[in-house]
């Protein structure tokens, strides 16, 4: 399975101390130039940043596609103009994306769409966690993940918690 994943589910699961759920559920991720700038250039010493450098399951890849990533770069930033345009010319069968614009853009792409959320919900269903609770806890009080109260009780319920 060929995994692309954006900057926030990276970051966010860093900060919850869950990074290794990505790991475990996709084997590998592959992030575009953009995403790994903005988190182990920009955000050096931040969560996630040794990681994406450091872990040979997160693989660095150019997006080639500069006319589409120049489009999209019109209603979105360059991790998520870039995610997607990687996404598309590799025939991912995932994009791992949080930001509203940044989902909406991949769906009318024709790429399958996965947040944060939705991998707490898939390591679940896994068997990957025991419960999402904590990490959704640790998603609001240490990521700054900003979920509202229901959006979080939807999770719980999807999770069956």
């Amino acid at each position: 399975m060929r995994v692309v994943s954006n900057t926030s589910p990276i970051i966010a699961l860093a900060c919850a101390g869950r990074l290794d759920l990505l790991r475990d559920l996709y084997s590998q991720i592959v992030i575009p130039n953009a995403v790994f700038d903005e988190i182990a250039v920009v955000g050096a010493g931040e969560p996630g940043a040794r990681e994406v450098v450091e872990s040979p399951w997160i693989k660095r890849q150019p997006a080639l596609n500069g006319p589409l990533v120049t489009a999209l770069r019109l209603e979105l930033d360059a991790g998520e103009a870039e995610a997607i345009a990687l996404a598309v010319e590799s025939g991912a069968n995932l994009i791992l994306i949080d930001e509203r614009l940044g989902r909406r853009a991949a769906q009318r792409l024709g790429l399958t769409v996965v947040g944060t959320l939705g991998v707490l919900i898939a390591a679940k269903d896994r068997g990957l966690l025991a419960t999402v609770r904590p990490v959704l806890d640790a998603l609001r009080a240490d990521a700054g993940f900003w979920i509202t109260d229901e959006l979080y009780n939807a999770v719980m319920q999807a999770a069956n918690e």
